[in-house]
């Protein structure tokens, strides 16, 4: 049963993070600008937050959901802000030679925070889960209150969490690996290009909530 759960979680965790979003573009120009290491963070800020989701989704946190859902209005705005200042910040953003030891670290965590926050922003993640979990029949695996069933939740939860991070691995790693072939002048096309299409997201974020 438990293997069964951990597949299908593994599937969620691929299906909600694969599509091209921007978390996807700021996980692509990080590996390019910084390497393996900068753009996996990334990615698992994002992989963290749907974990988050997830648990939210399987343990069937009814008043989390739809704290979430009530909120979701002042969600989108704020995340929709959010991303254009990053859209702008990206576009206007210059390769960098070289960092300090102290510079990386901070990148890392910071690459990790903004991902984790912007992904929890967005009340379409919490909706998405809800209604996958519910076409699966995985809505609150663990309401019979049993220790087997309350096992099974954390098993989905994981599976989503490993699946996410699966392809974040998959895209950093294909992204650095032509990191050394990006010369600076497309580099710099690269934050341009990105930061607008960041901040396209952004605009669309709140065009839908004045709509």
């Amino acid at each position: 049963m438990e293997l069964g759960l951990f597949v299908r979680g593994l599937v969620i965790g691929l299906a909600i993070a694969a599509p091209v979003g921007p978390i996807g573009l700021l996980c692509i120009r990080r590996s390019l600008a910084g390497g393996f290491a900068l753009g996996f963070l990334t990615g698992m800020g994002a992989a963290a937050a749907d974990g988050v989701y997830g648990a939210v989704a399987a343990f069937g946190i009814t008043a989390v959901s739809s704290f979430l859902v009530a909120q979701q209005g002042g969600l989108r705005l704020g995340g929709g802000l959010a991303l254009i200042v990053l859209g702008v910040m990206t576009a206007l953003k210059r390769p960098a030679e070289r960092t300090t030891a102290d510079a990386r670290a901070e990148n890392l965590v910071g690459a990790f925070a903004s991902t984790f926050v912007l992904t929890l922003a967005n009340p379409a993640t919490i909706l998405s889960f809800v209604a996958i979990f519910a076409g699966l029949g995985l809505g609150d695996i663990a309401g019979g209150g049993a220790g087997r069933s309350t096992l099974g939740a954390a098993t989905v939860v994981l599976g989503v969490f490993l699946g996410s991070a699966a392809w974040w691995l998959f895209l950093a790693g294909l992204s650095a690996a032509f990191s050394r072939q990006v010369p600076a002048g497309l580099l710099l096309w690269i934050n341009r290009l990105s930061g607008a299409a960041i901040a396209a997201f952004g605009i669309a974020a709140l065009a839908s909530f004045f709509v």
